[in-house]
């Protein structure tokens, strides 16, 4: 198992700090970032390490019976530190795997939460710290994701929160490629891009142990796995981002990086209907406006847990199912965020869909 993230707390902030003014290095081949790149599968599953960020990010809901309503998220993040480049030695940190993990309660009110950090050498992947290049398979100790034939599985073990997780992620759709065949937009400049896919509407099935009672419950997943050597352009702070898997067997995904004033850098976005071509959004055509904040007494974050989205696919509302869903993470990828199970509404309050919010860069300025 991954040491505990207080021995190494001191690490993590070394490097978020180097991590913030350092690149990769030059990506060639297929770990280029360009808009003439075409994907492919299974191999861009796997790791790039030759970008500087990469994130493997699987959310969902479950329905653990008599109206028990369960969110759930697990996130593998791959680093590259710019430290170390031409030292020899499995324990040079040029490479960092993180992960995040949790489970949100919505009847009890509860958000647990946990973290795992660790060194990870492309040449000597160990249990300890993996991270496939041919297809999805990363391990940290016994926090794991894998992509099989049909879908996905995952797992951890956290003690510490009091949650234990298996997953199985059944696949019932083809891969949906944002932005235009999966090279997404993230700001002005070219540079400032990712290639980026999601895998919505997959069949969710769990045993968790929540507190020392086992669980069995199921429901409906959604993952994305994105990569870039540069995501934010000068003067971003954050993004608000959301990803629902739609009642009607759609998919909606919208996002703005802002400032710190709140004005918007760049937007986009995408709908997939499950019948029909696929949507991609202008950074034009998203606008998202607060409805309500809350103020995390941790932190001090102020986040907006109700907004107000207009985007080609139509007008919602978007309000989270519990308020205190932020995570701190200074201990591994050095930053607090909000990301937490939510409901897309009509104009009517009609539910369209579940999904997840993410809102980073409002306790503190997001650094990449």
């Amino acid at each position: 198992m991954a040491p505990s993230l207080p021995r190494r707390a001191w690490l993590a902030q070394a490097l978020a700090a180097c991590a913030a003014s350092s690149q990769a290095g030059p990506a060639t081949g297929d770990d280029d970032i360009s808009p003439q790149r075409r994907l492919q599968f299974p191999r861009d599953h796997g790791a790039h390490p030759g970008t500087a960020i990469e994130w493997w990010y699987a959310t969902g809901w479950l329905d653990a019976g008599a109206g028990r309503l369960l969110g759930f998220q697990v996130t593998f993040f791959r680093s590259a530190t710019g430290l170390a480049a031409h030292l020899p030695g499995r324990y040079a940190p040029r490479q960092i795997l993180m992960a995040h993990a949790a489970i949100t309660d919505v009847a009890s009110g509860r958000h647990l939460h946990a973290q795992r950090l660790g060194r990870w050498s492309q040449s000597d992947n160990t249990p300890e710290a993996l991270a496939s290049l041919s297809d999805t398979r990363l391990a940290l100790g016994s926090w794991q994701l894998q992509r099989r034939a049909d879908g996905y599985q995952a797992s951890w073990q956290a003690p510490e929160a009091g949650m234990s997780v298996r997953l199985e992620l059944q696949t019932t759709q083809p891969v949906l490629l944002q932005g235009h065949e999966g090279f997404s937009q993230k700001g002005p400049l070219a540079q400032q891009a990712s290639h980026y896919y999601t895998e919505p509407q997959m069949l969710a099935r769990a045993r968790l142990v929540l507190a020392g009672q086992p669980v069995q419950a199921s429901g409906r997943a959604w993952l994305d796995h994105e990569w870039s050597q540069s995501l934010m352009a000068p003067g971003v702070v954050g993004w608000d981002w959301l990803g629902v898997n739609l009642a009607d067997g759609g998919a909606l995904t919208a996002f703005v990086l802002r400032r710190a004033d709140g004005s918007v850098v760049w937007a986009g976005g995408s709908h997939r209907p499950a019948t029909g071509p696929l949507r991609a959004f202008g950074p034009d055509d998203v606008a998202w406006q607060p409805v309500r904040q809350w103020l995390s007494p941790q932190t001090g974050g102020r986040y907006p847990v109700h907004w107000r989205i207009t985007c080609p696919a139509g007008q919602f509302e978007l309000r989270a199912l519990l308020d205190a869903q932020e995570l701190d993470s200074r201990a591994s990828t050095g930053t607090v965020y909000w990301e937490g199970l939510s409901e897309l509404l009509a104009p009517s309050g009609q539910r369209l869909g579940l999904g997840y919010l993410e809102m980073t860069g409002r306790a503190q300025p997001l650094r990449l």
